[in-house]
């Protein structure tokens, strides 16, 4: 056990070093946009990536914005499980996230897409229309990025053998963790401070 937990964490360390700042830096510009134009970030994925997903909106929609610190609107289309269900089952599981950005998506809003093999048919489906409307799509992809790594405005991607689920959804959290203590290192007098009382 001790070899494994060594050699999962040696591997851990040289993806972290991996990481494109400038795709980071790009991302964190894509909230600021959307936050300043009053704008929503839709954020889907299946799985552990469906909680990554209600775990960014937890941090932006709530952590930062109860701080006073940015407005955001990062709403998880993953985390309404009654309607999931019912999508999935009148119209089929592949339209669980397009049905709910269908005709409601704008141009100036975002999509966030995670999908550790960039190939999940919801995800894309979600993603290719998000693009024909003229919204920004931000994968969040790994193993080879797939379908999803191609069709993205913005890409952060997490080179790994296929079937490398922890490693890659790790990183996926660590881009939350990155951002948002962006916004809470540029604020620190307001760090463990609500403004709703």
């Amino acid at each position: 056990m001790k070899e494994f937990i060594t050699s999962y964490l040696k591997k851990l360390i040289l993806k972290i070093n991996e990481i494109d700042i400038e795709v980071v830096d790009a991302i964190i510009s894509h909230f600021i946009e959307a936050s300043r134009s009053g704008s929503t970030v839709y954020v889907v994925g299946n799985g552990g990536s469906a909680a990554t997903a209600s775990h960014i909106a937890n941090d932006f929609s709530g952590g930062l914005k109860l701080r006073g610190i940015e407005n955001f609107n990062v709403v998880s289309l993953a985390a309404n499980v009654p309607l999931l269900t019912a999508i999935a089952n009148d119209v089929g599981y592949e339209n669980i996230f397009y049905a709910q950005i269908f005709e409601k998506i704008k141009p100036s809003d975002k999509l966030v897409a995670i999908s550790c093999s960039g190939n999940s048919p919801n995800i894309i489906k979600a993603a290719r229309y998000a693009n024909s409307i003229g919204a920004v799509v931000i994968g969040l992809t790994g193993f080879d990025g797939g379908e999803l790594k191609e069709i993205s405005n913005v890409n952060y991607h997490i080179q790994t053998e296929s079937g490398e689920y922890g490693l890659v959804e790790d990183l996926h959290m660590i881009l939350d963790h990155i951002m948002y203590s962006c916004f809470i290192s540029m604020n620190p007098e307001v760090k463990n401070k609500y403004v709703l009382r």
